[in-house]
């Protein structure tokens, strides 16, 4: 039997993005789509907030990029090796009772929380359109899984090189355009793809459901640092969330926020980039 948060499987999907399988059986029985877990990789580690991508048996499935020191030390654990914590599953569920015809949009890293989505919406009868974007093909994750969890798959590449010829919202302006009709979208990627999804939405009176995950540091609202104005309110995406009316979110004010921590995670990846080097020289 697994020990305790192992690693069970461990996969790289491009090179900064990975996946890890976690022995975590009380979370794999009761997490919901668009909730989240906290992880730490070692005992003195930061407080990482990843969605719950899939779970299998008694395994639960998060994806993770290499942006900061923390994802770089979680992304040295071998498979057979333990995570500190694993905690979840955290957030509200995301809603999909009573929708008969969606489209689920995913971008880059979002792909993976648009993939469980997907799943329920489809699981629950819902015939649904999933559309993934990606800047290039060769950075093109989860495509087989995607294609399982909905009806139609629409990939889409920023150059061009694979599916469908420009951005996410093109796509779904041109599913629109051709006669969809859409009870509900739900658009989980960066920040400025999900402002123009709801941009786009709002034109044709799609109510559009978006995931402020990006957006989560501490993952229990004390930080602050989550917090997002919703129809005039105040939110914390970690509590409140992650998933809100993307038509009544300040996104100019969220993203101005989240912008605060580019370049000290930039900073933080080089030194951990550093300290690897000086030990292989060394």
């Amino acid at each position: 039997m697994p020990k305790k948060y192992e690693i069970v499987r461990k996969k790289v999907l491009t090179p900064d993005i990975s996946s890890i399988s976690v022995y975590a059986p009380l979370i794999a029985k009761k997490a919901l789509a668009g909730q989240f877990i906290i992880l730490r990789a070692s005992a003195d580690g930061e407080r990482i907030p990843l969605t719950v991508s899939s779970t299998e048996g008694e395994l639960v499935t998060v994806v993770y990029q290499k942006v900061g020191d923390s994802t770089m030390t979680l992304d040295e654990i071998p498979e057979g090796g333990c995570l500190t914590d694993f905690v979840g599953p955290l957030g509200q569920p995301t809603p999909v009772e009573g929708v008969e015809r969606a489209a689920v949009v995913g971008g880059g890293l979002g792909c993976a929380i648009a993939l469980p989505v997907a799943k329920a919406l489809h699981d629950a009868g819902a015939k649904v359109d999933l559309i993934g974007g990606f800047r290039t093909k060769n950075i093109v994750i989860l495509e087989d899984e995607m294609r399982s969890a909905c009806d139609d798959l629409y990939i889409c590449t920023d150059d061009g090189s694979y599916g469908f010829n420009g951005f996410t919202t093109g796509k779904l302006e041109e599913l629109l355009k051709a006669g969809e009709q859409y009870d509900k979208v739900y658009a989980i990627g960066p920040l400025v793809m999900m402002k123009f999804i709801c941009r786009l939405t709002k034109q044709y009176n799609v109510p559009t459901i978006v995931s402020m995950n990006p957006i989560m540091i501490d993952g229990t609202g004390m930080c602050g640092c989550c917090r997002v104005t919703v129809d005039g309110q105040v939110k914390f995406a970690c509590v409140d969330g992650p998933d809100f009316d993307g038509h009544k979110i300040d996104f100019d004010e969220t993203i101005a926020r989240a912008a605060t921590y580019k370049e000290f995670e930039q900073r933080r990846r080089a030194e951990h980039k550093c300290r690897l080097e000086g030990m292989e020289n060394g």
